[in-house]
This record gives structure tokens, sequence and C-alpha cells, in this order.
């Protein structure tokens, strides 16, 4: 008895190094949580994370290398008077010196376009980010349901809905 509470340090740590979030660095540039939802292979995936410049000059995003797709774009998709709508970002996108740019479901995103096989949860897409000052920063996107630490979705109660 006298080592359990050692036994449940220990499970604590290794749960605790489970929740960790997957951080991507290169210099001043930091990628935290890359995911993308599952696909269907020949079918299109879209691709999210979260970019820090923790440097002095802005950077920007400028393209998407993966052997996973025969092509990728960086879109951003927007609502305007009700209408949703998704533009490429040929320019590229810039993360600000010093702050972080979520790329999420309805805003920033990249394209995987012509998947060469089907994603499934679990699965990890490799890629590299390729940025205006010349930095290439290899990630991994998680193939997963919803973001990384976000709440899993509830399940309706099992009498939310009679009929009378």
């Amino acid at each position: 008895m006298r080592h359990l509470p050692i036994i449940a340090a220990a499970c604590a740590l290794a749960l605790a190094g489970a929740a960790h979030a997957a951080v991507y660095r290169l210099g001043t540039l930091e990628v935290v949580d890359p995911w993308s939802r599952p696909a269907a292979a020949n079918g299109n995936g879209g691709g999210f994370m979260t970019i820090t410049n923790r440097g002095a000059a802005a950077d920007t995003l400028v393209a998407v290398e993966t052997a996973a797709a025969r092509r990728t774009e960086v879109h951003r998709s927007s609502t305007a008077g009700g209408v949703m709508k998704m533009e490429r970002q040929d320019a590229g996108v810039t993360i600000p010196a010093g702050k972080s740019l979520a790329f999420a479901p309805g805003g920033y995103h990249v394209m995987f376009l012509g998947l060469t096989q089907p994603t499934r949860l679990g699965d990890r897409l490799p890629a590299t980010l390729v940025f205006k000052s010349g930095a290439k920063l290899k990630v991994e996107f998680q193939v997963a349901a919803a973001a990384p630490g976000a709440a899993p979705a509830k399940a309706p109660a099992a009498d939310a809905h009679q009929h009378h």
C-alpha cells in the first residue's frame, strides 16, 4: 500500500502526457495541433492548426506541400449576407510578428485536393509548411473527428425525443 501514491502519480503523469498538444517549431515559427477530418480517396480534405510567429517580423505561409494529395491550396471561408464563400489565398496568409493565427473550420484552412488514399481516424498526413522567409516546417495533420482538445459532442438523452 505504500507504493499506491507513487503508482497513482505515475498514472497521472502518463495521462497528462497523452493530453499534450502536438507542437512543431522551427526558428520563431510554431504550429500547434494540425488536424484534418476523415475523407475519401480522390476526395478533398481540410487542414486546420494554429500558427504562431514569435519573431520580430511578419512571415507568410505561401504553400503546403504533401504527397498525400494531388494539390494543396490555402483558403479562407467567410459568410456575408447569409452566403458562405471560400476563396483561395494565392498570395498566402500573413502571420503578424508576435501573433497567432488560427486555421479552423469556417475560416482559414488548407485544402488537400485529390487525396491519394482515404484518411481515417488516427491517420497522420505528413506535410511541409512553406513560408515566405524560406522556412520549411514539417508537420503531421492528425485525422480526427474534431479539433484536438475540443469537447466531444454530447449524445442526446434517452428521453430527449418522446412522442406523446
